[in-house]
C-alpha cells in the first residue's frame, strides 16, 4: 500500500463484487427481507450529480442492511418512454428507440464505476416491449373491473406537439417541450378511475409514520376532500335547472352571477345556435385547462341573456359564460361572490356586475375596491344578515349552519367532495406503451387478447415508414400498424393509436422489480416475499402524482390479483433528498449572437485578482453562487470526471458529508479536494498500521476501544436515521482519534478493521481493500455489521471542574466512584487552588459528585 490509486482500488474490488454476484438478490427464507429503491431515471444519456446523490444515499441503506443480516434488494432501471426521444429524433433524423437505448447503455457505463451495490440482472426499461406488454395486460385486468374507462374530456393540447398534456407539463400556458401556448380541446381520452379511490387514499396518509409531512400535506391537499352544499338554480325561462356546487355556500347572499363553463351543456347549446357564441367559446379554448392558466389568463364572459332565480330571495341573477369555470370541476357551474373570491371580483369589476360584502372583518368594516376580503374558513368575522342568523361566527360554523339550513328548507343537500379528478392517460405520440384496444365498426372498442400481447411498436430501420418530422402521431400515419383484425368477430378493424402517460409506466415498476421475467405482471409469491418497498428515496417533486399515482396502482393491481393486501400501500418509508447545487458562471462582459446570456463551465473559469474570469479570454464572470444544477446554465459537474480525478469514494463520500440529505449540497472543487485528502489520511494510516510490529506494545488501549465503540454506537444511529452527514462526522472524529493513538498494535489493527467496516457504506472501494490489508476474513461488504459493547460505553472516570471564588479556574479528573474526601484532596493540590490559597486554608470546599467542586479562598 504505497499509495492510493484509486482507480486500481475501484475497477479491482468491482470485478470481485461481480464475480462474487453479492448484489443478486434472491428469495430466501434464512434473513429478513429489506427493498431499498431510489427513483429510477429518464434515460437523458448524462449522468449529473443529482444521480449520483440519491443513488449513493440508497447504496449506503442497501449495504448497511446487507452488512445486518437482511436479504437486500436494490434494484435498477430506466423510465424511457416519452416525448423528448421523439424530440431528439425529429431533431437527428433518427429513431426514438434508438437513441433511447443508446443513452440507457451510456448511462448503465457511467453507473457502474460508482460501485453502486445494485441488482443489474434484473434492470429495465419500461420501452421494453416485455415490461410495456405486462403493462398492457394490467390496462386489460384494469378494464375488465371498471377501473378504467373511456369518456370525452376537454384536455390541455399543445397544437405544435399535437399532443396532450398533463396539468404539470403545461408551464406558464405553454407547453413544456414545444414552448407553445396550450389550449383546451374536446377529445375521446381513456381514464383511470382514481377518484374513486379520493377517500381512501386520503385517510391512508395518516398511517404512512415514515414519509415526510410535508409530502402527505401536499397529498392531502392534491386529493381535496372538502364539504359544501349542491343545488339548483331555476330558470325565469324554464329552462333546465342549472346545478351548482360550491364549498361556500355561506356567501349566497352575496351572489352576483351565475357563471357556466364553455363547456357546459347550456353553453355547448347556445353555441350552435348563435355564431357569436361560438367565436367567444372558441376563443376561451385557446387557454389551458391548468389551474396556473385559469389564474393568469385575462377574465372573458359572455352575458347569455338567461335569468336565473335566487333560491332564498327570488332575485333573478344574470347567467354567464365564464372562461375560469371548467366542466371538470364541480357541477361546471357556480355562483360568483365577487366580495370575498378575487377571480368573481375581477371578472365584476370587468363587467361591472354588483359587489356584495356578506361579512366583514371583526374589526374593520370598509372593502377595499379592487380587493376580495378572503378570510381563512377558520377566522371569525361578522357577518351582514345572514339568512341563518349568524352574527360572529368563522367561516366553516357558517358552510355547516348553511347546509344545514338549506337541508331542512328543502332546496339544498350537503355534499363531500373531493379536488381529485379521474387520472386521464391518452396521449397522442409514438413513443409510449400502446393502449391494447381496437376500433371494429361491428363490434365498437374491443379489448385486445392477452395472448396476442405485447402489442409493440412498429419499429422500422430504415426509417421510411415513420416520419417523426411531421408533427402529430406517427402511429395514426403509419401504413400497416393501425390495421389489424378486431378480436371478438375477426372482421377488419384499427388498432387505437393512443399510447398511455408515462406516469403509468412509473406507477408500478417497483412492483415489477420484484419478478422481473414474470410472464405475468407479477409472480405473486415473489411479490408477497419482497413487497413493500421498505425504503424509497427520490426527489419532492414527485411527491404528489407519481407517489398518489403508484399508490393508486399498487391498490387496483391487488383487486386485480397481482400484488397482496399488504402492499396497498407499496412504500414503507419515504425520503426526498435535496438537490446537488453550484455556482453559476454568467458572463459579465458580452451576450452571444442572438443576444442571449453566455453561461460558462466550472472548467472554463478560474479565479485570481479578487474575481473571476473565463480562462480563455479573461472576460469578467458573475457568480450566482447555491443554484440548481443545470444543462441549460452550463452549472454542471460530470461525475465521470470528478472519479476520473478523485475516485468514486470521494464523489460519494462529499455528496454525503456536507450537509443533511434533507438540504441542498452545494457541489466545490475544494469539498471535493479535501474529501479526497482525508481518504488518502485513511489509506495512509491504515498503511502505518499494517508496517506496525503485530506484538508492539503501547499505552492507552481501553481509551482507544472505548471511541471505536462510540463511533460503532453514533454512525450506527447516523446510517440508521439517514443522518449520512452526522455519521461522517464521527468517522473523522474516530480517525483524527486513531491517529494519534499510542495504543498497541494489535488494538490499532482492531480499530482501523471497525473504521473500514464503519466506513464500508459510504466509501465501499477503501473499506474493502483496508479490510483486505488487514487480513479481513473475505469481503467487507458482506461482514456482520460491528456490534457496541455498551460496556465500553461507560466511563470509568469524570472530568470536574474546579471553581475558586464563583470562577472556573482548573479541571481534574478522576475515577467516578472515588470518595468526596479523596476528590477534594485532588482539587486542593492543584496548581491553581494552590496559588488561590497563597498558603492559607480554604475556607470551604463544596464537592457535588460527579459534576464541580467548588473552592471558596
Amino acid at each position: 500500500m504505497s499509495r492510493y490509486s484509486a482507480s486500481e482500488i475501484e475497477a479491482k474490488w468491482q470485478k470481485a463484487w461481480d464475480k462474487a454476484g453479492i448484489f443478486q438478490a434472491k428469495r430466501t427464507a434464512d434473513k429478513p427481507k429489506y427493498y431499498v429503491l431510489e427513483m429510477f431515471p429518464y434515460p437523458s444519456g448524462k449522468l449529473h450529480m443529482g444521480h449520483v446523490r440519491n443513488y449513493t444515499m440508497g447504496d449506503v441503506v442497501a449495504r448497511y442492511k446487507m452488512s445486518t443480516g437482511h436479504n437486500v434488494l436494490h434494484p435498477m432501471g430506466f423510465d424511457a418512454f416519452g416525448m423528448p426521444a421523439e424530440n431528439a429524433a425529429m431533431a437527428s433524423g433518427g429513431h426514438p428507440k434508438d437513441w433511447t437505448y443508446a443513452n440507457i447503455d451510456t448511462m448503465v457505463e457511467q453507473m457502474k464505476p460508482l460501485g453502486l451495490s445494485l441488482d443489474w440482472s434484473r434492470m429495465f426499461a419500461t420501452c421494453d416491449e416485455e415490461y410495456y406488454g405486462q403493462q398492457q395486460a394490467l390496462f386489460l385486468d384494469f378494464l375488465e373491473e371498471g377501473l378504467v374507462y373511456r369518456k370525452n374530456a376537454v384536455v390541455n393540447w399543445d397544437p405544435v406537439d399535437m399532443t396532450v398534456l398533463a396539468n404539470e407539463q403545461v408551464e406558464g400556458g405553454r407547453g413544456w417541450r414545444s414552448g407553445a401556448l396550450v389550449e383546451r380541446r374536446e377529445l375521446t381520452q381513456w381514464f383511470f378511475k382514481i377518484s374513486d379511490f379520493s377517500d381512501e387514499l386520503l385517510t391512508a396518509l395518516d398511517d404512512l409514520d415514515n414519509w415526510p409531512a410535508k409530502v402527505r400535506l401536499m397529498q392531502e391537499n392534491w386529493i381535496g376532500k372538502s364539504r359544501g352544499l349542491q343545488f339548483a338554480f331555476e330558470r325565469t325561462d324554464g329552462g333546465e335547472p342549472i346545478e351548482v356546487y360550491t364549498t361556500r355556500p355561506d356567501t349566497l347572499n352575496g351572489a352576483s352571477f351565475v357563471g357556466i363553463s364553455p363547456d357546459h351543456p347550456i353553453a355547448k347549446k347556445l353555441e350552435a345556435e348563435s355564431v357569436e357564441v361560438a367565436e367567444f367559446v372558441a376563443e376561451c379554448r385557446k387557454g389551458g385547462t391548468t389551474e396556473e392558466a385559469i389564474e393568469t389568463a385575462e377574465k372573458l364572459g359572455y352575458d347569455t341573456g338567461i335569468k336565473a332565480k335566487h333560491p332564498l330571495t327570488g332575485a333573478e341573477l344574470p347567467v354567464w359564460i365564464a372562461n375560469f369555470i371548467l366542466m371538470d370541476y364541480g357541477t361546471g357551474a357556480i355562483f360568483a361572490c365577487p366580495a370575498h373570491d378575487q377571480r368573481d371580483l375581477d371578472f365584476c369589476r370587468k363587467y361591472d356586475l354588483p359587489v356584495v360584502d356578506t361579512f366583514f372583518a371583526l374589526d374593520n368594516d370598509t372593502p377595499v375596491a379592487n380587493e376580495a376580503f378572503v378570510p381563512t374558513k377558520s377566522e371569525k368575522v361578522r357577518w351582514v344578515d345572514h339568512f341563518a342568523g349568524l352574527d360572529e361566527a368563522t367561516g366553516e360554523e357558517a358552510i355547516n349552519a348553511t347546509v344545514d339550513f338549506a337541508e331542512k328548507a328543502g332546496w339544498g343537500t350537503g355534499v363531500t367532495k373531493f379536488r381529485l379528478r379521474d387520472w386521464g392517460l391518452s396521449r397522442q405520440r409514438y413513443w409510449g406503451a400502446p393502449i391494447p384496444v381496437v376500433h371494429c365498426e361491428d363490434c365498437g372498442v374491443v379489448p385486445e387478447k392477452k395472448e396476442n400481447l405485447p402489442i409493440a411498436l412498429p419499429y422500422d430501420e430504415d426509417g421510411k415508414a415513420i416520419d417523426f418530422s411531421v408533427p402529430g402521431n406517427p402511429l395514426d400515419r403509419h401504413p400497416s400498424w393501425r390495421n389489424c383484425a378486431c378480436p371478438s368477430c375477426g372482421k377488419p378493424a384499427q388498432r387505437e393509436t393512443d399510447t398511455m402517460d408515462t406516469f403509468v409506466d412509473s406507477s408500478w415498476y417497483f412492483a415489477r422489480f420484484t419478478a422481473p421475467r414474470a410472464e405475468t405482471p407479477t409472480d405473486m409469491a415473489e411479490a408477497e416475499y419482497w413487497m413493500n418497498v421498505d425504503q424509497y428515496i427520490g426527489g419532492i417533486e414527485h411527491a404528489i402524482l407519481h407517489l398518489l399515482y403508484s399508490r393508486f396502482f399498487a391498490r387496483a393491481m391487488q383487486i386485480c390479483g397481482h400484488l397482496p393486501e399488504s402492499a396497498k400501500e407499496p412504500f414503507d418509508a419515504l425520503f426526498t433528498q435535496g438537490m446537488v447545487t453550484h455556482a453559476i458562471f454568467e458572463n459579465a462582459e458580452r451576450k452571444d449572437d442572438n443576444g442571449r446570456t453566455i453561461y460558462h463551465y466550472p472548467a472554463e473559469v478560474e479565479e485570481r485578482d479578487g474575481g473571476v474570469f473565463v480562462k480563455e479570454t479573461g472576460e469578467k464572470v458573475k457568480v450566482i453562487p447555491s443554484a440548481k444544477m443545470s444543462k441549460s446554465k452550463n452549472n454542471v459537474v460530470d461525475p465521470l470526471a470528478i472519479i476520473s480525478s478523485y475516485g468514486a469514494d470521494t464523489a460519494r463520500w462529499f455528496v454525503l458529508s456536507d450537509s443533511p440529505p434533507e438540504r441542498d449540497v452545494e457541489w466545490t472543487a475544494s469539498g471535493a479536494e479535501a474529501s479526497y485528502k482525508h481518504l488518502n489520511r485513511v489509506w495512509n494510516l491504515c498503511d502505518k498500521i499494517g508496517a506496525m510490529d503485530p506484538a508492539a506494545k503501547g499505552q492507552g488501549d481501553e481509551d482507544l476501544l472505548r471511541e471505536m465503540h462510540k463511533a460503532i454506537r453514533d454512525v450506527t444511529l447516523g446510517v440508521d436515521s439517514f443522518g449520512f452527514n452526522a455519521a461522517i462526522a464521527k468517522l473523522y472524529a474516530f480517525t483524527n482519534t486513531l491517529a494519534k493513538s499510542k495504543a498497541s498494535a494489535s488494538v490499532q489493527k482492531q480499530a482501523i478493521m471497525t473504521l473500514a467496516q464503519l466506513m464500508s457504506p459510504m466509501t465501499p472501494h477503501l473499506a474493502e481493500d483496508i479490510w483486505a490489508h488487514q487480513g479481513g476474513e473475505g469481503l467487507v461488504a458482506l461482514a456482520p455489521w460491528p456490534e457496541v459493547d455498551e460496556a465500553m460505553l461507560v466511563e470509568s472516570t469524570v472530568t470536574l471542574p474546579i471553581q475558586i471564588n464563583g470562577k472556573r479556574r482548573a479541571e481534574i479528573s478522576v475515577p467516578k466512584d472515588m470518595d468526596k474526601a479523596e476528590v477534594e484532596k485532588i482539587a486542593l493540590a492543584t496548581e491553581a487552588v494552590q496559588k488561590a490559597l497563597n498558603g492559607n486554608a480554604p475556607k470551604k470546599v463544596i464537592v457535588v459528585p460527579g459534576r464541580i467542586v467548588n473552592v471558596v479562598a
